[in-house]
């Protein structure tokens, strides 16, 4: 699945690219296996679960 030259990096190195992208149904496929959702969500190979990190809505600034 992977084209690296080494070995694929560990799920969650940061340095996975995209291999599948399927920006109408909000979701990726990591060259390391694992998939990642635009709500920042992400399902690894060993199928746990990183839950979306989402900023407080106190945090958010509206527009005028």
């Amino acid at each position: 699945m992977c084209a690296h030259r080494t070995s694929c990096p560990q799920p969650h190195a940061q340095v996975s690219h995209v291999v599948a992208a399927h920006p109408e149904q909000g979701w990726s496929l990591l060259c390391d296996g694992a998939i990642v959702f635009d709500d920042t969500g992400e399902l690894l190979p060993d199928g746990r679960v990183i839950a979306p990190h989402r900023i407080p809505a106190d945090h958010l600034t509206v527009a005028a």
